[in-house]
This record gives C-alpha cells, structure tokens and sequence, in this order.
C-alpha cells in the first residue's frame, strides 16, 4: 500500500528538529531509524502531515560516559548494532547489549534506533523493559529545555510515552551496572519475531544469597512492567534454583495481559513465570 502524502524536513540540529515538530504539532512525526514508523505509514494507519527526520543531527548518535553521574549517555539515533557493539555498553550495560542482540534481524538493527524503539513505546518491544530493569532514564528536548524522565514513568499507555507532540527524545542515560548478574529471555513463535512475552533480569549477590533483584516484563501489559510481587520474593532468597522458582510463580502478579492471536493471557502469564524462573536463575550465575 502507498503511504498517504506529507511534507519532509530534514533538521541539521535538535533545535531545529523541535522547531519543526513545534510548527506541525500533533500533525509531525519524528522519523529516526524509520523500522517502525515506516511500516504503519504504509498500512495507512497513521497520516502525518509532515515528517521531521531526525537522521542528519550528529549530536544524536554515540554512547560517552558521564564522569559526574557515572552514568552512559547513549543518543537517540545510536543504532541497535552500535549499541550491541559499544565497548562502554558491553562493559557497563551487558543486559542492554544482550536483549538488543535479540531485536528483530541483522537488517532491522543496522537502520533501527534506540530513541525510536523507546519512543514508539511497543508493549513486545525488547528495550522498553531493558531500560526499566535498568533504572535508566530518556531526556526530551523540548521549546522549553530539556527535561529527565524516569524509565518507570516513561511508558504510560499502548503506544504511548510522555513525550509531548514538540519534544523529541535525545539522549538515554544509564547507570552502569558492573556489579550486577544479568539475563534476557524471551518467547517468540518464530526467530526474529516479536516477544510473546520477555523478561529482563537482573541479580546481585551475597553471601550465598539475592541480596537484590530486578525483574521487568515484555509484553505482560500494555506497557512495560516491574514484577514487584517476584523482586519482594527474591529479595534475600538463598541463592538456589528452589527458591529462584517459588519467587518466579509470583511473577505475573499485577500484570494486564492481552489475549490475542499469538497468546491467551493465561498463556501469558504461564510464560512469565517460566520465563523469569530462567532468567533470573541465569542472571545469579546458577544455570
């Protein structure tokens, strides 16, 4: 199918980009990697009038670490496979680098973003429940400044984030996280589909114990979800599959699955506590 018609801007900068965006309101759209945006323009299921391709803004690609924060800056146009790639992402991120290795194909993650992956809010995206898992947190850029969201109060609807229609996600800031056990796994019908249901982990440890875990959900709702009732589980649990697989039944506590065409809910939920059984029990080094 043909994509409605629409006007094409292509900003040499973020102020520019969210002039534009400021000038077309809720008629603009930010084209970055284009992987998701594309598509749904050619199915007709979105009409702007005008798209403000953000691809040519070179402050938005790369990952640097904040010495002030500790924190790595990754921005919005940095591609999958450069975030799979990036020594400061492999060494202070694992869990991030792992889970965008399982994005869609080699193609997909040459061309998609993380700022467009996070923007566009997929409740079976991958990163979303990364960046939750992560405690991280995406900067907009807006007419008024720049403004710092928590991951957690990122994702607020199906296809849905704060972001207002004149601001555009920046940059991602995450906490490196040395000292943490990890794992990502996820459920698919087929290879390089998207999840039916995922789940991120991640785990340290002490004394033969969990002193502290962090569990999110893909696609157990119609945003990413922490599994607080499992993290309440595993907090201090000794450090053994056992105690792993009672924290795991709690898992899909708290959780709005859909049932549609892939999964039932009550599949769903099945999945997420097998699910998280794994991936914690891999993230605390016992698989």
């Amino acid at each position: 199918m043909i994509p409605a018609a629409f006007d094409y801007t292509r900003p040499q900068s973020v102020e520019e980009a969210v002039r534009a965006l400021a000038d077309g309101g809720d008629e603009a759209k930010v084209l970055a990697g284009g992987q998701s945006l594309i598509p749904i323009l050619r199915l007709r299921l979105a009409f702007p009038e005008i798209l403000v391709d953000v691809g040519r803004i070179p402050e938005l690609r790369g990952v640097r670490e904040d010495f002030d924060t500790g924190a790595l800056i990754i921005g919005a146009m940095t591609t999958h496979h450069d975030v799979i790639h990036d020594p400061l992402v492999r060494r202070h991120a694992g869990l991030l680098a792992a889970a965008t290795e399982t994005v869609a194909d080699p193609a997909v993650r040459h061309r998609g973003t993380i700022g467009g992956s996070l923007s566009h809010a997929d409740p079976a995206g991958d990163l979303p429940s990364v960046l939750l898992a992560l405690d991280g947190e995406m900067v907009a850029a807006g007419p008024q400044g720049r403004r710092t969201i928590p991951a957690r109060e990122f994702f607020t609807d199906y296809l849905e984030t704060v972001l207002r229609p004149d601001e555009l996600l920046v940059e991602v800031r995450v906490p490196k996280a040395d000292n943490w056990g990890f794992h990502y796994e996820k459920f698919s019908r087929t290879a390089q589909d998207w999840a039916i249901v995922g789940v991120a982990a991640m785990v340290r440890r002490g004394d033969g114990h969990l002193s502290e875990s962090r569990v999110a959900l893909t696609n157990m709702g119609p945003t990413p979800l922490r599994a607080a009732a499992a993290e309440e589980a595993l907090a201090g649990a000794a450090a053994t599959p056992e105690a792993v697989a009672r924290a795991a039944d709690a898992a899909a506590e708290g959780t709005r699955a859909a049932s549609d065409l892939s999964a039932s809910r009550a599949y769903r939920e099945h999945l997420a506590r097998v699910l998280t059984r794994r991936a914690v029990t891999a993230a605390a080094g016992m698989d």
